[in-house]
């Protein structure tokens, strides 16, 4: 492989490319809940996508080996919760393996269709699951906006470069 000028050494595909590059990638934050067997899964999420306005669609990705996956496999339905900037320890806690995400520290409540709803988001949804696609050691989970409400407090947190960070004015 030669340098091409300008651009740099190009590298071959692999995971530790794709994670360097999506580093640089500024994307909003969602947490996608769900109602398991035992109780509400949910995790945080930089996949979320808009993909159709009719009807109304989204899609995210979830690993077949994340805490969650189980009881999203299962879920005819999800929450999907755009967080705020003042939502950065609720990104983290979500994020985070083993943490208690619906702990004391978490405020949220049943919802429609039995999802987890969070409290004080910019933004949440109600989705009924379409399609669960296989991709790598990831599922992209497909799925029909039923409800939500676009009108909460806040302005949009983002990942970027492996933290949390809000908008600059």
């Amino acid at each position: 492989m030669t340098a091409t000028p300008g651009l740099g050494t190009p590298r071959l595909a692999s995971h530790d490319l794709l994670r360097s590059v999506f580093r640089r990638h500024a994307a909003g934050v969602a947490v996608i809940t769900a109602r398991g067997e035992t109780g509400p899964v949910g995790f945080t999420a930089t996949s979320l996508s808009s993909v159709s306005a009719e009807p109304p669609m989204l899609s995210f990705g979830i690993g077949t080996g994340a805490s969650s996956w189980p009881a999203v496999s299962e879920a005819e339905h999800v929450g999907v919760h755009i967080l705020g900037e003042h939502q950065q320890d609720l990104a983290a806690t979500f994020a985070r393996s083993g943490a208690d995400r619906f702990g004391a520290a978490t405020a949220w409540r049943d919802g429609p269709e039995g999802v987890p709803v969070l409290d004080d988001v910019p933004a949440w949804l109600v989705c009924r699951v379409s399609a669960r696609v296989p991709a790598g050691d990831h599922r992209i989970v497909l799925a029909e906006v039923v409800l939500g409400d676009p009108a909460g407090p806040g302005r949009p947190l983002l990942y970027h470069q492996g933290q949390f960070n809000g908008l600059r004015d």
